[in-house]
């Protein structure tokens, strides 16, 4: 089968109205590992490439998104604590875009009816568009 357990997707086709960050960027605890001895709990490392996960509370601008989906989290998972880019408008969310979203669907069946829900991972955040950019190809000499 060509679909593994995780398949990317464009962030534009998850959040076509623009994805708004809401909150801190902050590791994610593993609450399989024992508790240290203060009583925190280690950082969540990915399974695929073991890097420290961090989770990125999301608002999805989009109209249509239902109640349950409108805020979302999206995990990243990076060495460095990744830094949300600057929000230069007077309100209180910042503009932000997935660079190398994937997506994972799960069985919800927390509520009174199972639903299929999505489980987001990114390897990065930018500001909206700066993801998108590529690099210039070099001219040819002729």
């Amino acid at each position: 089968m060509a679909i593994q357990k995780r398949f990317p997707v464009q962030h534009a086709d998850v959040f076509p109205a623009g994805a708004w960050l809401v909150g801190a960027v902050e590791p994610v605890s593993d609450f399989n590992a024992p508790a240290r001895p203060d009583g925190s709990r280690p950082q969540q490392l990915d399974k695929d490439t073991g890097l420290p996960l961090w989770s990125v509370p999301v608002l999805d601008a989009d109209e249509q998104a239902g109640k349950r989906d409108k805020t979302i989290t999206v995990k990243i998972a990076a060495t460095h604590q990744p830094v949300p880019p600057s929000n230069d408008t007077p309100f209180p969310f910042t503009a932000i875009e997935f660079v190398g979203l994937t997506a994972l669907p799960w069985v919800d069946d927390s509520g009174s009816r199972p639903r299929i829900a999505w489980s987001f991972k990114a390897d990065a955040l930018a500001a909206p568009g700066a993801g998108r950019k590529t690099p210039p190809t070099a001219e040819k000499a002729a």
